[in-house]
């Protein structure tokens, strides 16, 4: 009933930007909560940055002031600019969206996840 594209992954050298973004489709009443997370090989999936509906935001301490997550809510699209690139950024990057649907079901989708390697 929704599907969430993500793009914009790619290879980078450290110091370098990469811009994601996370668009949805389907029968999407509202959006509440974004965010972006990341999964490096070995580790856990953490939170890298979080917007609400009001678009207020947080990050975590790593990606703080190299990052920025905002929204575009007539696109139904969340972003992730991502400067200064380290390569312990190195990733695979997925969106996570709180979706209410027409019918007023609430669930959270995930992206596909797009791979970000940043190079030293």
């Amino acid at each position: 009933q929704v599907q969430l594209v993500e793009s914009g992954g790619g290879l980078v050298q450290a110091g370098g930007s990469l811009r994601l973004s996370c668009a949805a489709s389907g029968n999407i009443f509202s959006i509440n909560d974004m965010g972006w997370y990341r999964q490096a090989p070995g580790k856990q999936r953490e939170l890298v940055a979080h917007i609400t509906s009001g678009s207020m935001t947080n990050y975590a301490d790593s990606v703080k002031g190299r990052f920025t997550i905002s929204r575009d809510n007539s696109k139904n699209t969340v972003l992730l600019q991502m400067d200064s690139l380290k390569p312990e950024d190195t990733a695979v990057y997925y969106c996570k969206l709180d979706v209410v649907l027409f019918n007023m079901r609430r669930s959270n989708y995930w992206g596909q996840g797009t791979q970000v390697t940043v190079s030293s």
